[in-house]
């Protein structure tokens, strides 16, 4: 028997949010080894683990696997969170990148000076109001179904539900006006594997404030390189 997906980060969000988020979503166990000092980062790097270099990694069914979406895609493959063909996975797939846009301006929003932190948050709250959540909202109104896709849970709502988190953390009112989007994060939030991960104790990484960012940049210069862009 397989044993758990080991998943190679720095003690943080980032990237691997993303990741954590659907393998808890599919009730999956996974172990997590952390890149906290120069030591592991020389170690991981050096025993051929990363094919770029960069992270990040996921060791799953005998694999070291690398690159956010190619990791995110095999879990969604095999726990059956990727439609039913290939209209289905492309329709997926176009939300997911959507929701991977704005997601990208909210992981790396706490490593912004303060001098231009006002104007990204302005950003952040702008395309999430007039651009990225009203298309969202206008798809689940178009079909009145539970999910984004074929009235089944895939990835694109699971990490859909995690950028609404995640944008809310910023801006409370964020999905004030897209009942569509309130209804979905709820029934989301409401799956038992989701409400475990939503529960303190769980893998779910804390927000990442300004000291969560410096900390590692202190014990690691280089650890803005080694995460994939």
């Amino acid at each position: 028997m397989a044993g758990k997906p080991k998943l190679h980060y720095f003690n943080g969000r980032g990237r691997m949010e993303s990741i954590r988020w659907l393998l808890a979503a599919a009730g999956v166990e996974f172990e997590e080894k952390f890149i906290e000092t120069r030591e592991d980062w020389d170690r991981i790097r050096k025993d051929g683990s990363l094919m770029y270099q960069q992270v990040p990694m996921v060791e799953i069914d005998g694999m070291k696997l690398v690159q956010t979406r190619a990791i995110i895609n095999y879990i969604a493959n095999k726990h059956n969170l990727y439609g039913k063909d290939m209209k289905e996975r492309a329709l997926i797939d176009m939300y997911v990148e959507g929701v991977a846009d704005l997601n990208e301006m909210t992981i790396v929003f706490p490593v912004h000076p303060p001098g231009v932190k006002e104007t990204k948050l302005s950003e952040i709250k702008d395309k999430a109001k007039n651009r990225y959540f009203p298309a969202f909202e206008k798809v689940l109104k178009s079909h009145g179904q539970d999910y984004l896709v074929g009235n089944k849970l895939s990835k694109a709502d699971i990490l859909l539900v995690e950028l609404l988190y995640n944008v809310e953390e910023l801006d409370p009112s964020a999905i004030a006006s897209f009942p569509q989007l309130q209804a979905l994060k709820n029934r989301i939030s409401s799956l038992p594997t989701v409400k475990k991960f939503l529960q303190p104790g769980s893998p779910r990484k804390p927000y990442t404030d300004k000291k969560s960012v410096e900390e590692p940049r202190t014990r690691l210069p280089c650890w803005q390189q080694a995460e994939q862009g």
